[in-house]
């Protein structure tokens, strides 16, 4: 690995500085925030500023705010994201980590779609394939998409009166039931699935944004009920939070849900 250019470093520590608070900055609090001489900020500001990296802010003098540089570089990175490759890279630092059944998914009407899976490496684990569709209703991912939706729009696909599909004696079929946990999924962030695709299975899935915001996907861990327990549901459901916000992360995710 090459020497670190001391410059380079400190003009994109000012530029992180930006991503938080309200955005703008002036060149006395970069000075004190990061600890460096005067003279060489205002060389730094300067510089970032005539590369269109920052701007004055109008009506403030003095200050500072991203310019539009960043942004074209921004939107450059996400035209070159995908989604599935991302989320295979997660969920394998996920599964390595519980030896479980990772999958990532995402929301097609009232379907969802397996885009990214990786397998436990015990004997006994989940069979599934990236691909699948499944009943969303019926799975943990997609009870964590469906909660992201607007009242209306659950209303629509899933008016009430309607029998939904059952895939299991423990699927939800009511969607007055479904509407019921979906409102308490957006409580506690976390959506759990008690053998309701598969009889010998439960998971724990936690939502995916992208840089809007926005849920996209579904991250979650597969466990048979021979190794379930309330205790392994505390540990996976953390595990899914946390691999579900690195994948938002790479998607561009800087805020909170």
């Amino acid at each position: 690995m090459g020497r670190l250019v001391p410059a380079v470093t400190r003009a994109l520590d000012i530029l992180e500085l930006f991503l938080e608070g309200d955005g703008t900055l002036s060149a006395p609090e970069i000075t004190r925030r990061l600890q460096l001489p005067r003279t060489t900020v205002h060389e730094l500001v300067t510089t970032l500023a005539a590369r269109n990296y920052l701007v004055a802010v109008p009506d403030q003098p003095g200050r500072y705010r991203l310019g539009v540089r960043p942004y074209q570089l921004g939107s450059r990175y996400a035209e070159q994201l995908d989604l599935a490759a991302e989320g295979r890279q997660v969920a394998r630092g996920v599964a390595e980590t519980c030896d479980e059944t990772v999958h990532v998914a995402i929301l097609e009407g009232t379907d969802v779609i397996y885009i990214a899976k990786v397998d436990s490496t015990h004997a006994v684990r989940m069979v599934s394939a990236a691909g699948r569709r499944l009943p969303a209703h019926c799975t943990s991912v997609g009870k964590m998409l469906l909660a992201s939706l607007p009242e209306t729009e659950l209303k629509q696909l899933f008016p009430d009166g309607r029998t939904l599909t059952a895939m299991t004696d423990n699927s939800i079929t009511s969607p007055t039931a479904l509407r019921r946990q979906l409102a308490a999924i957006r409580e506690s962030g976390i959506a759990v699935e008690h053998r309701e695709s598969n009889p010998d299975v439960s998971c724990v899935a936690a939502p995916v944004r992208d840089s809007a915001g926005t849920v996209v996907a579904a991250l979650s861990i597969s466990v048979p009920m021979i190794r379930w327990s309330e205790e392994r549901h505390a540990e996976l459901s953390e595990l899914a939070a946390k691999g579900a916000a690195e994948l938002s992360d790479r998607l561009g995710y800087r805020g909170r849900p």
